[in-house]
């Protein structure tokens, strides 16, 4: 999901090339730039950062123009989960879910109110939380649902469906057992992970090696799961990306029923940002949701 402004390719004077973009969102490039930093940091093949401003962002020029393969696929799974296996909080007591400012800390003086972040161009709240059921529930999928209703952009059932959810999963945190409802919902109490968290395949270049780099990221620690549902939701990724992944990092029981839960956040933004069917997209994932909770 691309935010508001322009991209285009520079060349400088000693004849390197880079990819510019400007935006008119204050904060979001800045935002883009810290999760490009951050995902570099846990080891993952993403642009370097040449340049960044309010309001312009210049990264590494990438030759896209290699095809996916099996082996591409293959690769890029394990890829994905190394990035999301090592970059696990080093230590019991340091976990945490939201925005990030580096790698692996959780920034400083951010403990209360809101971070302002960006999923494409929605803003989004990614204040960092002791639990994920806050930061994914109770800071994106309620407020997003309030938008995209109030803007005529869902039913009004998505309103009610994103506050049933609330209410099934308060109280889920680390310490919650297997049984509590939040667990069929969001996975289980499993460590977070630092996530790309916009991993469509527009997001993925694909270079002349057949080596994967990320782009466009709305990094923050999270559910893995996450990465994995944005993967299925526009399609994109080879079956060996998901077979390599399992294999390398394998996935807790029931991940595949989660998959259309986790789509709920993308099609909110996208029914904010688009209208269109998404708004009944979003009331779907926001039903099945509930029912795993139920």
């Amino acid at each position: 999901m691309a935010g508001t402004g322009s991209t285009h390719r520079v060349r400088h004077d000693d004849g390197t090339l880079a990819f510019r973009k400007t935006a008119a969102l204050p904060g979001l490039l800045a935002f883009e730039a810290r999760g490009l930093r951050a995902l570099a940091g846990a080891g993952a093949r993403v642009p370097a950062v040449l340049r960044a401003e309010d309001d312009l962002l210049e990264i590494e020029w990438i030759e896209d123009t290699g095809r996916a393969t099996p082996q591409t696929e293959e690769a890029f799974g394990r890829e994905l989960a190394a990035l999301h296996r090592d970059s696990r909080p080093p230590e019991a007591g340091a976990d945490w879910f939201g925005a990030v400012d580096g790698h692996p800390h959780r920034p400083a003086g951010s403990d209360r109110g809101q971070v302002r972040a960006w999923l494409g161009a929605a803003p989004i709240d990614l204040a960092p939380c002791d639990t994920w059921a806050e930061s994914w529930v109770v800071r994106r999928i309620v407020p997003l649902a309030e938008q995209a209703v109030d803007a005529g952009s869902a039913p009004e059932r998505v309103r009610e469906l994103a506050a049933a959810l609330a209410e099934l999963t308060a109280g889920f945190g680390p310490d919650s057992p297997n049984t509590h409802p939040g667990a069929a919902v969001l996975g289980g109490a499993e460590p977070s992970s630092l996530v790309h968290g916009d991993l469509w395949a527009g997001n993925r270049l694909i270079d002349a090696a057949g080596r994967s780099w990320l782009i466009d990221p709305c990094a923050h620690r999270g559910h893995r799961e996450v990465d994995l549902a944005m993967m299925d939701l526009f399609g994109g990724f080879g079956p060996g990306a998901w077979e390599a992944y399992e294999e390398a990092f394998p996935l807790a029981d029931g991940w595949q029923e989660r998959v259309l839960a986790y789509q709920a956040v993308p099609l909110l933004v996208h029914a904010v940002l688009f209208g269109g069917g998404y708004g009944r997209q979003a009331e779907a994932a926001l039903e099945h949701a509930v029912r795993l909770g139920g």
